[in-house]
């Protein structure tokens, strides 16, 4: 599917990090298979990471953490399995990498998916999730949110957002939209139903950076 174009009217940017202060640490990578890869790339070195576009296994060798974009679920599951990420993933995850799934990354992240009980999945978070379940991409929205851990509202982008029906014990859940959640975490893994790479506020990006290097970033509360 083409990338989603980044909104008209997005939110002011904050700045990424405080004014003469070096650069974060951090070495990020992203799945660039398919979805808005690109756009998760530039927020994270908007913070100061290094950031790696990943396309192989291999290349998941040294990083942090690892974002899953968004895209069209089934054919990122397949483009997974074709490249070795299905194997590549968990193990990276298994041996303490930290990753974070949006919109269809959340669904590659999820232990069940609804109505799709044979759709690969890596099965990293205790979640069950419905895809498209906020409608298709006519009705696609935009919504403020309260995020646990980000002073002040953060605009979420929905784009065929899939919905979370369940989420597992143990679980922390950061942001909640019309009664679900829209974004859960355990310890380095997160997932997200919304797009914060389209929002242009890199704040949850340095809410993620913040878990997976376990430094606070400008715009996160302590």
């Amino acid at each position: 599917m083409p990338v989603p174009e980044e909104p008209s009217n997005p939110l002011p940017r904050p700045p990424a990090l405080p004014a003469g202060a070096p650069a974060g640490p951090g070495r990020v990578g992203v799945l660039a298979l398919q979805g808005a890869f690109r756009e998760h790339r530039l927020a994270f070195e908007r913070l100061g990471a290094e950031v790696r576009e990943v396309r192989k296994p291999g290349q998941l060798d040294g990083l942090d953490g690892v974002v899953i974009p968004g895209g069209e679920s089934t054919t990122m599951a397949k483009l997974m399995a074709a490249y070795g990420f299905d194997r590549a993933l968990p193990a990276f995850h298994a041996a303490g990498g930290g990753v974070w799934g949006t919109c269809a990354g959340a669904i590659a992240v999820a232990t069940e998916i609804d109505g799709y009980p044979d759709q690969p999945r890596l099965a990293l978070l205790d979640l069950a999730v419905a895809r498209n379940a906020y409608g298709r991409q006519v009705a696609s929205f935009e919504a403020d949110l309260d995020v646990r851990g980000i002073a002040g509202p953060f605009r979420g982008v929905f784009i065929r957002a899939p919905r979370i029906l369940r989420v597992g014990d143990g679980l922390e859940t950061l942001s909640v939209y019309d009664g679900d959640p829209v974004a859960v975490a355990a310890g380095r893994t997160v997932a997200s139903v919304f797009h914060p790479e389209l929002s242009g506020d890199d704040r949850f990006h340095a809410l993620v950076l913040a878990r997976w290097i376990g430094t606070p970033q400008n715009g996160v509360d302590s």
